[in-house]
């Protein structure tokens, strides 16, 4: 039986440079070894990764897995003062972003949620996801990260990336986790993974490799272990429906 997490990964918080600097050791999801390191966001899979940021100043990951849309989670987009979640207008994507630079930008002109999230909780957490639709395409269509069939075997090699908090104005990655297995959560399953990431990865992408050589999505990060290296995701099966209902 695997431990059920005990942290939602919060969105983040005001500008970087207001941001205290926290060991890692004292961060959720990371644990005493820390094996992120910065990776280059202008080659696949990190080029379809952005920040998705509100104007009230919540921060955290999204992937394109089509032209105008990105999946993140449904608790980064939130507002903390009236626990109800913000316009899509108030939601913008920045592809590639690094150190104050990016690609591409958009405006969300909505937001398809996981039914049954509750926006005042945020949960239960295997409705934690999010796909933003923008206001115009971004990215061509090879720029962005197919969703995964199934469930990825025990063991199955992954990569987490994301925008953190201890680094928010880089793309940093953990490149040598495993899944650990699939958790039940209510009605809803939920991807058990020992990927470090930690505040501000939340709807970052769990990445596998594909048959052919390239790379999918296996799921969006929506919690992490209090002090290890632990964490779960919103399985990519769970995705592909609602994706295919909008024809994104």
């Amino acid at each position: 039986m695997l431990t059920v997490l005990a942290l939602l990964w919060p969105c983040g918080g005001p500008a970087a440079a207001r941001e205290p600097v926290i060991p890692h050791s004292e961060l959720p999801g990371l644990g005493s070894r820390d094996p992120r390191r910065p990776v280059d966001g202008g080659a696949m899979p990190w080029a379809a990764l952005g920040r998705v940021q509100t104007e009230l100043g919540g921060r955290c990951t999204g992937t394109l897995i089509g032209p105008r849309t990105v999946l993140t989670a449904a608790h980064c987009l939130v507002a903390p003062r009236s626990g109800q979640l913000v316009r899509p207008s108030s939601v913008h994507f920045l592809l590639g972003y690094r150190q104050g630079a990016w690609r591409a930008r958009a405006r969300a002109v909505a937001l398809t949620i996981g039914p049954g999230f509750d926006a005042r909780t945020r949960s239960p957490r295997g409705a934690d996801w999010a796909l933003l639709t923008l206001d115009a395409p971004i990215s061509p269509a090879e720029g962005s990260l197919p969703l995964m069939t199934g469930f990825p075997p025990n063991g199955t090699p992954l990569m987490l990336g994301g925008y953190q908090q201890d680094r928010p104005e880089l793309l940093m990655a953990d490149d040598d986790c495993r899944v650990l297995g699939v958790l039940r959560h209510g009605r809803h399953l939920l991807l058990a993974h020992d990927c470090a990431g930690t505040r501000g990865s939340s709807g970052a992408p769990l990445l596998a490799r594909t048959p052919d050589g390239g790379w999918a999505v296996a799921g969006a990060a929506v919690a992490a272990a209090r002090r290890d290296a632990r964490g779960l995701a919103v399985p990519a099966t769970t995705l592909r429906q609602e994706q295919e209902r909008h024809g994104n």
